[in-house]
C-alpha cells in the first residue's frame, strides 16, 4: 500500500515500533524527498561561506578561513546530536525560553509528526534544522578573520550554539517559545540565523580586537572569483533554506523561492548602483554583497510577504545594508567580513517588512497555516510592535551573551582568542595550519611584495630575494637571512629593501 493511501497529514495512528509498524505511512514521500534535498542544499551553503570568506581576506589567511568554517560544521553536528536539537526544538518544554533534554542524543526522535510541521517526521525535521545551526555558526566564526586562533574559536562555537542559537531558535520555532506564542512572524530565521550571526560576529570581533592597522595598507579582497563562487553556492543553498522552510513540496515553497530571487536581485542592483556613484566602476564584490544582503532579508520574509513587497524589500535592503558597512568604523569594531552589516541589518529589515506586508494568503499556501493574521495589509495593527519587540530581544540577547562567552574563553589559560602580532604578520595559514591556499604565498606574503625587473637576464641558480613594502615582512626576511636584523618599531619606515643576491648553485655536471 502506498503512503498516500493512508493520508498525508501525519495524524494517522500507525504505532511507534519501526520493527512492526511502517512509520512512513502518515507522510507524503514527495514532501520527505523535498526536505532531504533542501537539507543537502543548505549544507552546500557552508563551503559557500568558506569560499566567500576566503576570497574576502588576504591570501596569507585564505586557507584558515576555509578551515574554521568547515571545522565549525563538525562541532555543530556533534553539538546538535548531543543536546542542541533538544534545547532548541523540544516540544515538551514549557518555560518559553529554551528546550529541555527530552530529545538528548536524538532520544524520542523518530517517526512522530515534527514540532515544525505535521507534513514531515521529526527525524527528518531534526536533520534539516541542524543545517540551520551549522550555517549560522559558519557565518559567526568568520569574525576570527586574519587574527584569531582557531581552536578557541571552535570552543566558542560549541558554547555559542548551546547558549545563543538554541534559545533564540526555541523562542521563534519551539512549540512553546515565547515569540511564537506572542505571534512573531519569522519564516526561516531572521532572529536565530541572521540577527544571531550578525550580532554574535560583532561581539566576537569586539572581544578579539582590531587587526593591526599598520598591516592593512592597500588591503583589498584577494580573490574576487572565489567570492563569486561562494555567493553562487549560497544562492543555490538559500533556495533550500527558504523553500524548504515550507516543510513540504507545496505552493508556499514555490512562493518562497520566487521571493528569495526577487529580493536578492533587486538588492544586488541597488548595491551596485550605490557603489558606482562613488567609484564610477561596476563592482562584482558589490553585486555579491548586495545579493547576499537580499538573501538575508528574504530569510524571515520570503514565505510571508507578496512578490511585489519582495521587490521593495530588495531595494530597501540594498540601501540599508550598504550604508551599514560604515557602522563598524563608528563603533571601532573590526567586523572584517561585514557580517553585522549584511546579516544583522538584513535580518532586521526583513522582520520589519513582515510587520507591514505579511499576507495571510501567502502564509496559508502550505495548506497548514491557513488561519494566520498577516500584518498591516491584513489590518493586524499589533504585528509591527510584535516584530520590533522580537528584534530588540534577539539583538540584545545574542550580542551580550556572545560577548560574555568570548570573554570567558579568552580568560582561560591556553585559550586566548587572539594570535600574536608576529602570527598576524605571517598570516593565519602559516601560524595555525602550516598549509597555504596558494603555493606562492611564502614568496609573496603581502600585496606590496614585489621582485624588481633587471635589464639583463639572471644566471641559472641565482637566488632572488623579494622586496616587501610592509616593514615587518621585510624584517622577517632579513632575520631569516642574517639572524640579526631587528624588527621595526611601530611608526618607523620600512627597512631598506633586500638586495638581490646572485649565488651560483653547485653544478651537477661533472668537471
Amino acid at each position: 500500500m502506498s503512503s498516500t493511501d493512508e493520508g498525508t497529514t501525519g495524524t494517522d495512528n500507525v504505532g511507534t515500533n519501526p520493527a512492526v509498524d511502517n512509520l512512513n505511512i502518515p507522510f507524503n514521500a514527495g514532501d520527505q524527498a523535498y526536505i532531504l534535498i533542501s537539507a543537502a542544499m543548505v549544507l552546500i551553503m557552508i563551503p559557500g561561506v568558506a569560499f566567500l570568506y576566503s576570497g574576502l581576506a588576504r591570501r596569507k589567511s585564505a586557507l584558515s578561513l576555509i578551515w574554521v568554517v568547515m571545522m565549525s560544521f563538525s562541532v555543530v553536528v556533534f553539538q546538535w546530536y548531543f543536546w542542541g536539537y533538544s534545547l532548541a526544538l523540544s516540544d515538551t518544554a514549557t518555560n518559553g525560553f529554551i528546550g529541555n533534554l527530552d530529545k538528548f542524543g536524538l532520544r524520542n526522535t523518530l517517526g512522530a509528526p515534527s514540532p515544525g510541521s505535521p507534513l514531515i517526521p521529526e527525524l527528518l525535521y531534526s536533520f534539516y534544522q541542524m543545517q540551520f545551526c551549522a550555517i549560522t555558526a559558519a557565518l559567526v566564526i568568520g569574525a576570527t578573520a586574519e587574527r584569531g586562533r582557531v581552536i578557541p574559536g571552535m570552543v566558542f562555537v560549541f558554547f555559542w550554539a548551546t547558549l545563543v542559537y538554541c534559545p533564540v531558535a526555541y523562542w521563534a520555532w519551539g512549540a512553546n517559545g515565547w515569540a511564537l506564542q506572542y505571534g512573531v512572524l519569522d519564516y526561516a530565521g531572521g532572529g536565530p540565523v541572521e540577527i544571531g550571526s550578525g550580532m554574535s560576529a560583532l561581539a566576537y570581533s569586539w572581544v578579539l580586537g582590531r587587526r593591526n592597522e599598520k598591516m592593512m595598507l592597500n588591503f583589498r579582497p584577494h580573490n574576487i572569483s572565489l567570492i563569486t563562487i561562494g555567493t553562487v553556492f549560497l544562492w543555490f543553498g538559500w533556495l533550500g533554506f527558504n523553500g524548504g522552510s515550507a516543510f513540504g513540496a507545496n505552493l508556499r515553497a514555490a512562493m518562497a523561492c520566487w521571493n528569495t530571487c526577487l529580493t536578492a536581485m533587486f538588492a544586488a542592483m541597488t548595491w551596485c548602483l550605490l557603489d558606482y556613484r562613488l567609484a564610477k566602476k561596476w563592482s562584482l564584490v558589490g553585486w555579491c554583497s548586495g545579493t547576499i544582503s537580499g538573501l538575508v532579508a528574504a530569510t524571515p520574509a520570503s514565505g510571508v510577504i507578496t512578490p511585489w513587497a519582495s521587490i521593495v524589500l530588495g531595494l530597501v535592503t540594498g540601501v540599508c545594508c550598504n550604508f551599514a558597512t560604515k557602522v563598524k568604523f563608528y563603533l571601532r569594531i573590526d567586523d572584517a567580513l561585514d557580517v553585522f552589516a549584511e546579516h544583522a541589518v538584513g535580518g532586521i529589515v526583513g522582520l520589519i517588512f513582515n510587520g507591514f506586508f505579511a499576507a495571510d494568503y501567502i502564509i496559508g499556501l502550505d495548506g497548514v497555516n491557513m488561519e494566520a493574521d498577516g500584518g498591516f495589509l491584513n489590518k493586524n495593527w499589533r504585528q509591527l510592535y510584535v516584530q520590533i519587540a522580537y528584534i530588540v530581544a534577539a539583538t540584545g540577547y545574542t550580542f551580550v551573551v556572545s560577548a560574555l562567552i568570548a570573554k570567558a574563553i579568552d580568560m582561560i589559560p591556553g585559550l586566548h582568542l587572539r594570535a600574536s602580532t608576529e602570527a598576524e604578520l605571517l598570516g593565519m595559514d602559516d601560524d595555525q595550519h602550516g598549509e597555504f591556499a596558494y603555493d606562492y604565498v611564502e614568496v609573496r606574503r603581502d600585496y606590496l611584495a614585489w621582485t624588481p625587473a633587471e635589464r639583463e637576464q639572471k644566471e641559472d641558480g641565482a637566488v632572488v630575494i623579494p622586496q616587501h613594502g610592509i616593514a615587518g615582512h621585510q624584517d622577517l626576511v632579513n632575520n631569516a637571512r642574517t639572524g640579526s636584523a631587528p624588527v621595526s618599531a611601530p611608526g618607523t619606515p620600512p627597512s631598506e629593501p633586500a638586495t638581490l643576491e646572485k649565488k651560483a648553485l653547485p653544478s651537477s655536471k661533472e668537471d
